[in-house]
């Protein structure tokens, strides 16, 4: 069996290749071709020796090699690419590269499927499979950098918003968070990351305690108990106003603006008291709204709202001076929202 090494702390990189006969600071000159150059050839690397290549790929292998791309789809207007890979166990995952006025930014998965079984979401129709590994949520970077590798530029955020619940998956996420921030990986400023949660509130305190400035995106939906829990089943175990709490400490704590997501539903959640009850749970809070009008859930009979209660939700949010911004869709037209690629898939394979 060979071994795996990517995603491994340099030390660990290190103590590895001495154990095959390498120099420890061949782990230096590996590392920058693997996450300064997203170079995942060994014979490519060219200030090696022919006998070091040979061990490498004797005993190595990097992951970013064994991932499968079953799937690659790119938006009319070239701004968002949105690729399914298969992992080595047969498992699928989705991850979304998207190009801003700024740079690009990856969307990625944390787990293979979603037990939160959220209404409107297609990640969560055949459940949690399994959580993803540290080295799996960094892949979802550097098969993009690898991309981008031609036209010398790299992925600079990352949103962890893709398939699964991060906070059920808390240490591998934010392990590869703190792998992409090291100066000799990607550094990646941790103010251009986002990690989105449906309200799991143990997560919520155990990031804040970690002190990083990692943006959290909060999935709202609705202010009302029993469509939110509708929409929501946590909410039974956390409720909107307890998630409201823990997130306005992590806001306090870390100075970072909270995000609040709210997918606004025809007929479910759009209505003006709708936008009532929301602006009087956030007002006067370091935070603002992100309205997303739902992409349509065929399965779930769910539907995207009218422009004209779009534009009245957000007339009445900034007359109760909350900020609010309508998400950009990207990728519309290549089913880009978390889980729709995965499930149609799936369901061909079946």
């Amino acid at each position: 069996m060979k071994k795996d090494i990517f995603g491994l702390d340099l030390d660990e990189l290190q103590t590895i290749l001495a154990e095959f006969g390498m120099k420890k600071y061949r782990a230096k000159q590996i590392y920058q071709w693997l996450y300064q150059k997203s170079e995942f050839d060994f014979a490519a690397m060219t200030n090696l020796s022919n006998s070091d290549i040979a061990i490498l790929e004797e005993h190595c292998e990097v992951l970013p090699v064994k991932l499968k791309i079953l799937s690659e789809l790119t938006s009319a207007d070239g701004l968002t690419k949105k690729v399914l890979l298969e992992l080595g166990d047969g498992n699928t995952i989705e991850t979304v590269l998207m190009k801003f006025d700024y740079g690009y930014s990856v969307c990625v998965s944390s787990q293979v499927g979603c037990d939160m079984q959220c209404a409107f979401c297609a990640s969560g129709l055949e459940g949690c499979v399994r959580n993803l590994t540290k080295a799996e949520i960094i892949a979802q970077v550097y098969i993009f950098n690898a991309m981008l590798r031609e036209s010398d530029n790299r992925v600079s955020r990352i949103v962890v918003m893709g398939s699964g619940e991060p906070m059920l998956n808390f240490e591998n996420v934010f392990g590869a968070l703190e792998f992409l921030h090291q100066n000799e990986t990607s550094s990646m400023s941790y103010r251009n990351m986002t990690v989105s949660t449906c309200g799991i509130i143990p997560g919520i305190e155990r990031m804040e305690n970690l002190g990083h400035p990692i943006s959290l995106a909060i999935s709202l939906h609705s202010v009302k108990q029993e469509v939110r829990t509708e929409l929501m089943p946590v909410n039974k175990g956390y409720n909107f106003l307890s998630v409201i709490k823990a997130a306005d400490g992590y806001a306090n704590a870390t100075g970072r603006r909270v995000t609040y997501e709210y997918i606004m539903l025809q007929g479910v959640n759009d209505t003006p008291e709708d936008a009532e009850l929301l602006s009087n749970c956030l007002k006067h809070k370091n935070a603002y709204v992100n309205l997303i009008p739902a992409n349509p859930v065929p399965e779930k009979g769910l539907l995207r709202p009218t422009q004209a209660s779009i534009d009245r939700f957000v007339k009445i949010l900034l007359k109760n001076n909350v900020t609010v911004t309508v998400r950009k869709e990207m990728g519309k037209d290549i089913n880009a929202a978390c889980g729709q690629l995965r499930a149609s898939y799936t369901n061909k394979n079946k």
